[in-house]
């Protein structure tokens, strides 16, 4: 939220959060507010390097462009002491010192010269080569030219590139020659020095402007570099650009208001795929292990502080290479274990829970969006009011109508689920086949208990949730105003019962909290709604086949505007890239020459083998992803970061399961009889790199837990020695040790793993070191 904005009548605001100046994420509005409340949350992978974490607070106009009425910046290097916690933050400017991206590279050269008459000078030679990455101008890329400049206490030599139009990683390729010293005679070059006064205070200065023609040039960022660093010496490196020094400050910053930010941010060091294959196999064997308490993965969640963070890298290494079933079997019968009441099965957050939990919003993303997405739409754009508690209703309020109408979302958000078993993905099917089994075998005197363990998921935990919060399963852009959601508070509260029909009995009617909720409840007591709760459990935790038949309507995922490029096109003067219309449904991936048109290529979704991002060095284009489908690649560019993260993560979904998927790819092309990025001649040979990389995260958490490692492995050793009761209790009560051999055996391979890659870390960072050069990224 934001508070104290600028002291004017009221206004409608919004929030945009940026990496660098690109836009990644926008709130919605809140009307007629100083101190408005958004409340929003976003998590997202950062698909690439960043300077700058941005916040920019937007006063919305109706006719004119938006005004950018104060933004808050932190470097990424400073994110990490604001990880997890609030802060207020104090908006600054923006202007054009303040809005400094991109970087310049330079070679630089002191050269020795004699002149005609025999005497020695010294030469600075400047080669500015390119630029990239520089801002946006009023949303278009920029006219840039650059001025380099030799600076000193009684000099400033100035010259000037051309000027580049209309992009925003421009190519000089412009070198600039400057006189610094001179020495009285060629005679004495053996003793020649340069003065050190001299050398500490020249520098090179290199400016970035903008061109712009009949109105003021805008300043883009400078650097300095000192001339002693030089010496004799050449090199050439990249500079990131910066603010001037002595650039536009106001004394009114307070007046612009404050901005309140929890950020969670983490980085990791991510080396070659076959630094991690121990670890990975260590992880993938988890299901096999007896008891499941002594396998790497259990022992992961085991140590960390929150098992979501533990579960969030597992269920995507598992979910990838087709492990996950067996895993979430296991641990949810170690779970049964514990349970006594069959009605309390699966209620709590445990690792099986949190992992099906993940497993349902990963794998589950398109079902929620063919199933209530048009319903969740309709509640949202043409809200009725369905308030019927006494004690919030207004004054005019009907609780009638209102509770008629919260009877007519109520069947038609029931309707649509119940209707939707076809639509179910079969991964889901299969993990609620194997708890409904497992939840029978734990209690075989509840003929009710194998509903509850399903219902428990995919109606408590799956579409409740989905319906109360449908902006974090995106099913809407923002999240509701006020009224809205508490209709759907109310609609969610009423499919979780009704998702619980099956393991309820009618006399268990007077439990409910509410009395307004027990008397609404009671106009659901008809035996047709427990018999479609039962019939869509059974149809979701079956085995059988999903499939919708080749008739039925396939589900619309997707749709944009973005670039392709054709494998092997070589004809005389045929565009490389052409903008084609995208579409992705749950058949298909077609692109169309038009919106509305025919479509021109088409690749069934059972096709696909592989989707990832492209390296950039590829067509020296940004944003590019491919698709994997059959001999040649499918090349495409999206218009940002975010929208080709967005489409890598929507056609992974959606082929996740696929048969062919493959575990390597080529991140890189095909171009002149070559993969650029392993060299390999053979265009069709196996792929060089991973589609996933989920290790790194697993090795850094077991890496900041290891001493908890430590302890468990003492307390392993602890009980194996001794084997009497235990009278107080122990440093290692909390954990979940069945095996003390079997789990110690485990522990002693993760903390050889975590040492050798430990090792190569440290190997990677002393090289790193070791290789960089002064001005270099």
């Amino acid at each position: 939220d934001a508070k104290h904005l600028v002291p004017n009548k009221m206004r409608d605001f919004f929030c945009t959060i940026n990496l660098d100046q690109e836009e990644v994420f926008r709130t919605q509005v809140v009307e007629k507010s100083l101190s408005p409340y958004f409340g929003e949350e976003f998590y997202f992978e950062i698909p690439r390097t960043f300077q700058w974490l941005s916040f920019y607070i937007y006063d919305k106009s109706v006719l004119q462009k938006d005004l950018r009425i104060g933004k808050v910046s932190i470097k990424k290097e400073d994110l990490c002491n604001y990880t997890g916690k609030e802060n207020w933050f104090m908006l600054q400017p923006v202007d054009s010192n303040s809005e400094v991206q991109g970087k310049v590279h330079l070679e630089l050269k002191l050269n020795e010269l004699i002149t005609d008459n025999g005497s020695v000078c010294q030469q600075l030679v400047v080669h500015i080569k390119e630029c990239h990455g520089l801002p946006l101008i009023n949303g278009q890329n920029c006219d840039p030219y650059a001025t380099v400049s030799l600076v000193g206490p009684s000099r400033n030599d100035q010259k000037k590139t051309k000027v580049k139009k209309k992009t925003s990683n421009p190519q000089f390729n412009e070198t600039f020659y400057f006189e610094v010293t001179r020495s009285s005679s060629y005679t004495k070059k053996s003793q020649f020095q340069v003065e050190e006064e001299d050398i500490e205070k020249l520098e090179v200065r290199v400016d970035l402007w903008n061109n712009g023609n009949l109105v003021q040039d805008v300043f883009l960022g400078e650097i300095k570099v000192p001339v002693k660093v030089l010496r004799n010496d050449s090199f050439q490196a990249w500079y990131l650009l910066q603010p001037r020094e002595n650039g536009n400050k106001t004394s009114k910053t307070d007046d612009l208001g404050s901005l309140r930010l929890n950020i969670c941010y983490t980085e990791d060091c991510v080396l070659p795929s076959e630094y991690y294959a121990s670890l990975r196999n260590l992880l993938l064997k988890s299901s096999d292990v007896q008891p499941i308490s002594a396998s790497a993965a259990y022992i992961l969640s085991e140590v960390c502080r929150d098992k979501y963070d533990a579960v969030l890298p597992l269920v995507r290494l598992l979910l990838h290479h087709h492990k996950l079933v067996p895993f979430v079997a296991a641990v949810a019968e170690l779970d049964l274990k514990d349970t006594q009441e069959a009605n309390t099965i699966f209620r709590g957050n445990s690792l099986a829970t949190r992992c099906v939990d993940e497993m349902m919003k990963i794998v589950g993303k398109h079902y929620l969006k063919v199933t209530l997405k048009p319903v969740i739409d309709e509640i949202c754009e043409s809200p009725k009011p369905c308030e019927i508690d006494p004690i919030k209703l207004r004054e005019g309020d009907n609780v009638e109508i209102n509770m008629e109408n919260l009877r007519y979302y109520v069947d038609k958000v029931f309707r649509e689920i119940v209707r939707s078993s076809i639509s179910c993905p079969t991964l889901m099917c299969d993990v609620f086949y194997s708890l409904r089994h497992l939840a029978a075998k734990r209690f075989p005197n509840d003929p009710h208990v194998q509903y509850s363990a399903v219902s428990s998921f995919v109606f408590l935990r799956f579409f409740a949730v989905a319906v109360v919060s449908p902006h974090t399963f995106h099913l809407r852009p923002h999240h509701p105003d006020a009224q809205t959601s508490r209709t759907l508070t109310l609609i969610s509260k009423a499919i979780q019962t009704l998702g619980s029909w099956g393991s309820l009995t009618k006399s268990k009617l007077s439990s409910f909290k509410e009395t307004f909720m027990c008397e609404f409840f009671k106009t659901f007591q008809e035996e047709k709604f427990t018999e479609s709760v039962k019939k869509f459990l059974d149809d979701v935790s079956s085995t059988e086949s999903k499939e919708p038949s080749g008739l039925s309507e396939p589900v619309h995922l997707k749709e944009g505007e973005m670039y392709k490029r054709a494998q092997g096109r070589t004809r005389i003067g045929k565009k490389n890239f052409k903008k084609r219309w995208f579409c992705l449904t749950s058949r298909e991936f077609t692109y169309h020459k038009q919106q509305d048109k025919e479509p021109i290529f088409t690749i069934p979704i059972k096709n696909i083998l592989a989707v990832e991002k492209l390296d950039e060095s590829s067509f020296n284009k940004k944003n590019m992803f491919q698709i994997l489908h059959g001999e040649k690649p499918l090349y495409i560019q999206a218009n940002n970061c975010v929208e080709a993260s967005e489409w890598i993560e929507a056609l992974c979904r959606v082929t996740r399961c696929n048969q062919k998927r493959l575990s390597f790819y080529h991140p890189s092309a095909f171009l002149n009889g070559n993969w650029l990025c392993c060299k390999a001649t053979i265009e069709n040979t196996v792929g060089c790199a991973r589609c996933t990389a989920e290790a790194e995260r697993i090795y850094s958490l077991f890496t900041i837990n290891m001493s908890k490692l430590q302890k468990l492995e003492e307390a392993c050793g602890s009980i194996a020695v001794y084997q009497g009761p235990r009278k107080e209790p122990d440093d290692y009560s909390n954990f979940t040790i069945e095996d003390s051999v079997a789990t110690f055996h485990t522990l002693k391979q993760i903390t050889d793993i975590v040492e050798k890659l430990n090792e190569s870390h440290e190997k990677y960072r002393k090289k790193r070191s070791s290789s960089a050069k002064y001005g270099s990224e």
